[in-house]
C-alpha cells in the first residue's frame, strides 16, 4: 500500500484551477481540502479554517521563522501559505489532500513531501483567453490583472516541472482529465 497522496493542482491565475480543485472535490469526498493561510482581511461570506486560516502578518512572519508552512508566497501586501500541520495531520490519519496553489506553492510541496506529492499543471490554451478569463472574472482591479499576468511567463515556464499537463481549454473535458489523472493516483494506493 503506498499511501495518501497530496494531489496539487496549479497554474497561472486565470487558467481555471480553482474551478478544477471545487469539480474534483464533488467526484472524490474522500479526499480532503488544504484550507491555506492568509493574511489578507475575512470577506464577509469566508469562515476561518473553512476558506483560509485569517492569522496576522506577525503570525505568519513567525510561522515562516520556524519552518511551519510547506510553501508560502507574498502576494502584493498579503501572505498566503500552506500550514504543514494541515498536511501532516491529512497524511498521518490516512488520508488523501487536493491543494489548489501556485506553481511556486506546487514545487515547493513536492519538495518536502516527494514520494507523496503529485503536481497537475493547468494551462490556458493561449494567453488571449487567459486574459480575457482574468477580465471576466469581475474581482480584480486592472492593476491586479496587469500584475497577475506579469507573473505568467515564469509560471509558464514551470509547466516541464510538472508530472502531468492539461489544457483547459473545455471545463468539463479538463475536469474529466484531470479526474482521470486523480483516479489513477489513488487506485495505486489499493
Amino acid at each position: 500500500m503506498l499511501g495518501p497522496k497530496l494531489i496539487v493542482i496549479s497554474a497561472p491565475s486565470g487558467s481555471g484551477k480553482t474551478t478544477i480543485a471545487q469539480q474534483i472535490l464533488k467526484r472524490h469526498p474522500e479526499v480532503l481540502f488544504s484550507v491555506s493561510a492568509t493574511t489578507r482581511l475575512k470577506r464577509e461570506h469566508e469562515v476561518h479554517s473553512k476558506d483560509y486560516f485569517f492569522i496576522t502578518k506577525e503570525e505568519f512572519k513567525r510561522k515562516i521563522e520556524n519552518n511551519e508552512l510547506v510553501e508560502w508566497e507574498q502576494i502584493y501586501e498579503d501572505y498566503y501559505g500552506t500550514l504543514k500541520s494541515e498536511v501532516d495531520r491529512a497524511l498521518r490519519s490516512g488520508k488523501s489532500m487536493l491543494f489548489d496553489v501556485d506553481v511556486k506553492g506546487a514545487l515547493s510541496i513536492r519538495k518536502h513531501y516527494p514520494k507523496e506529492t503529485v503536481i497537475i499543471y493547468i494551462k490556458p490554451p493561449n494567453m488571449a483567453i487567459l486574459i480575457e478569463r482574468l477580465r471576466n472574472r469581475k474581482t480584480e482591479t486592472p492593476e491586479t490583472i496587469r500584475k497577475r499576468l506579469e507573473r505568467v511567463p515564469m509560471e509558464l515556464e514551470q509547466e516541464t516541472a510538472f508530472g502531468f499537463s492539461v489544457v483547459n481549454n473545455d471545463l468539463e473535458t479538463a475536469v474529466d482529465e484531470v479526474d482521470r489523472i486523480i483516479s489513477r493516483t489513488l487506485n495505486e494506493e489499493k
